[in-house]
């Protein structure tokens, strides 16, 4: 079986080595431009790119995919079917085509559930117990396609978007080994998605990450976990930017107003809640390093009943 893997970030490379590593041909590896990155915005090549470069597989690296020179390339190599995680690129209809099988997607979710871009952070935001792997096979809609199987993983109570992200890269790394066997030997099976249970998962922006602290405490520690590592969940206090990377939720009956910190020690910096408080036990300040809060208190120390700013939420999405 001939196989065009498209893919940029960390979670695709996973999927990729899973696939050469199971012995698969893969006779190109199509990946995004290098683009500036860093403090210095110096060009750096995707995690797939150092791959496919590692290994001597042909790449390629188009800013798009609509060129008819660039799809004239891949129908030149043959395939029987292109795989795609998280490529970050539109497939228009002609390249879906080209392959003899088309185009299979690796999504990170439970489809219906969470189509789009951030699935991995709204299904942490929402409180789901579980997502999961999804093996699609892709058409015109976004991530409407049917689907081939689909693995489980669960959502712990501590996980955070990076943890999370970890377990299912390794989860769509083996489905995907897992769907191309059986597409090799005719035994994999074609499920219509229950447009009833649809929701969507649309991109992360930064000022959702900004804390409301009339929420309650499980809502605020939901988001602290969903938006690390990116934007990373924040707060100010003194004008001063300030981000949350770890808390324990705390039960908390008292005349605290929401944002006021009620107590300080080297456990945690508990802030009282709409509902409930939070421990809070890992911060950063703007243009600092991530430190305890024993550690943060000794160069910033804070005293009961200083409070850290509130915003309203963002419109629910």
């Amino acid at each position: 079986m001939r196989i065009i893997f498209a893919g940029t970030p960390a979670f695709a490379a996973q999927s990729l080595d899973a696939l050469r590593s199971a012995g698969f041909n893969i006779v190109l590896v199509l990946t995004q431009p290098d683009r500036p990155a860093g403090r210095g915005m110096r060009m750096q090549a995707s995690p797939v790119k150092l791959l496919a470069q590692q290994h001597g597989i042909p790449l390629l690296q188009p800013a798009t995919l609509r060129s008819a020179s660039v799809q004239a390339q891949l129908k030149a190599f043959e395939a029987d079917v292109m795989v795609v995680a998280a490529y970050g690129l539109l497939l228009p209809e002609a390249v879906l085509c080209i392959p003899r099988h088309g185009c299979i997607n690796i999504h990170a979710s439970l489809l219906p559930r969470w189509r789009g871009a951030a699935p991995i952070q709204r299904a942490i935001l929402a409180g789901d117990r579980e997502t999961g792997i999804s093996i699609m096979q892709m058409d015109q809609g976004l991530d409407t396609g049917a689907i081939m199987l689909q693995h489980p993983v669960p959502i712990e109570p501590h996980d955070t978007s990076a943890t999370l992200h970890d377990k299912l890269a390794d989860q769509g790394g083996r489905s995907i080994v897992e769907a191309l066997a059986l597409l090799e030997h005719g035994k994999l099976t074609f499920t219509q998605q229950n447009e009833a249970d649809t929701c969507y998962a649309p991109k992360i922006q930064k000022a959702e990450a900004s804390i409301n602290w009339t929420r309650d405490a499980l809502h605020i520690d939901r988001m602290i976990r969903a938006f690390d590592p990116y934007p990373g969940a924040f707060t100010h206090l003194h004008d001063n930017t300030i981000k949350l990377w770890r808390a324990d939720i705390v039960n908390y009956i008292g005349n605290g107003q929401a944002g006021e910190i009620i107590a300080t020690g080297h456990s945690g910096i508990v802030v009282a809640c709409g509902r409930d408080a939070l421990s809070i036990n890992i911060l950063q300040q703007a243009g600092g390093k991530k430190l305890s809060a024993a550690q943060f208190l000794t160069g910033y120390p804070l005293q009961p009943g200083e409070h850290f700013q509130t915003v309203r939420d963002t419109p629910e999405i």
